[in-house]
């Protein structure tokens, strides 16, 4: 049998009084997400516990079937994962944004989504300004999502889990001065930030993003510190064999953990431009090996939108996916023999507030062995009269996959 799960990431969502008391998905033309409804059945689940801060860090991870309050460390050590990076006994690794911070507010979590040959020149800058501190060492990711490592090298690591941070895309339009690192270490943090706003004010990149009209990359911000989480293989904990799609290197990271393969897909951005249908294709492509048993595709620009505020663009993401994700790769399943496709965010991200939530998402499954529950759409709305609730998120995983 061949399993996918589709995540429309944060696609989750409330009435929205631009779209007639919809919600995105009920506003979106979404007919291949309303078959897989129709064949099977929809229901709810929340992926982010109460205790935790609500980000597709933990609420992927709980879609994964891993019960994140015994295996999440943070959300830095996955993107380190992604990146082939090792972490040691006492290591961190901490996300660092390129953001746009004008005159102590919050105007942009991504720069302006900076390119990557910028990002990089503004990263190499700050690396060679901590060269002779053999602690601190600044990689490149990818655009704004770049990292910091702390290498302990047998010293003490001054962070602890007590130690607080902001995501930046939770206080976009926002004074940043109530939301700055604090707690153990902080001070280094804060210390690295200041010194970012110095050394980006005269940097090249940034003198060119203002010359072009765009905005500059004022300073980096650091959130989302952890050390290395002990995941067991996918494959020892389920039997299945994964492959996940993704732009996202938080993704990749947890896939890698997890002992999944990577598929990379040109033209996959992050973004809103993302290539939806080379992400389908490359599904597809993925599902005829036979050492996958289960794909995993991620798209992020329904997130993005709504961290954007911007409904329109959210609507037409989510009918992107279905038209050319979710239909092809639902098709190629019926062709090919016995299957069970699902889709569920990880987390609801609203346009009103333009940034994660906790609380439940939706999720559709049809396929082999499901029995239809007379559902005739996937929305927010189907999903809250549903009996099928998981209350606990990463329990939707062996559901799925075993019945």
């Amino acid at each position: 049998m061949k399993f996918v799960l589709v995540i429309p990431d944060g696609v989750a969502d409330e009435a929205q009084p631009a779209l007639q008391g919809r919600t995105p998905l009920q506003a979106a033309r979404i007919p291949h997400m309303d078959a897989v409804a129709a064949k099977g059945i929809v229901g709810r689940t929340d992926n982010v516990p109460a205790s935790m801060p609500s980000g597709s860090d933990v609420g992927t991870m709980s879609l994964f079937g891993y019960n994140p309050l015994e295996s999440h460390t943070g959300r830095a050590p996955l993107e380190a994962a992604a990146q082939g990076i090792e972490l040691h006994s006492g290591d961190w690794a901490i996300r660092c944004n390129l953001v746009t911070v004008i005159d102590g507010i919050m105007k942009s979590f991504t720069a302006e989504q900076i390119s990557n040959d910028a990002a990089k020149e503004l990263v190499t800058l700050l690396q060679k300004d901590q060269c002779g501190d053999s602690h601190w060492k600044f990689h490149t990711g990818v655009s704004y999502r770049n990292l910091l490592l702390y290498r302990a090298r047998g010293a003490e690591a001054p962070f602890t889990r007590e130690t607080l941070s902001t995501p930046p895309h939770d206080i976009t339009d926002q004074p940043v001065a109530g939301y700055l690192p604090s707690g153990p270490g902080s001070e280094q943090l804060l210390e690295l930030m200041d010194r970012s706003k110095e050394l980006f004010a005269t940097a090249a990149p940034n003198l060119r993003r203002i010359e072009s009209g765009e905005l500059p990359a004022t300073q980096i911000w650091l959130w989302g510190y952890g050390q290395r989480p002990a995941l067991q293989p996918f494959h020892k904990q389920f039997g299945i064999r994964g492959a996940v799609i993704t732009a996202v290197d938080l993704l990749r990271g947890i896939g890698r953990l997890i002992g999944w393969q990577v598929i990379e897909v040109p033209g996959a951005t992050g973004y809103l431009d993302t290539d939806y249908a080379a992400k389908g294709r490359a599904a597809i492509a993925t599902l005829s090996r036979p050492d996958v048993d289960f794909v995993v595709v991620h798209v992020e620009a329904t997130d993005e939108a709504s961290h954007e505020g911007n409904v329109d663009a959210k609507v037409r993401a989510v009918e992107q996916i279905d038209e050319h994700i979710v239909g092809p790769v639902h098709q190629c399943l019926q062709q090919q023999g016995e299957y069970r496709i699902l889709v569920c965010p990880d987390h609801p991200t609203f346009l009103r507030t333009r940034t994660h939530s906790h609380g439940y998402c939706p999720f559709a499954m049809c396929g082999t062995d499901i029995t239809p529950d007379n559902s005739s759409e996937y929305s927010e709305v189907t999903a809250a009269r549903s009996s099928m609730i998981f209350n606990a998120g990463f329990e939707l995983m062996p559901r799925f996959l075993k019945g």
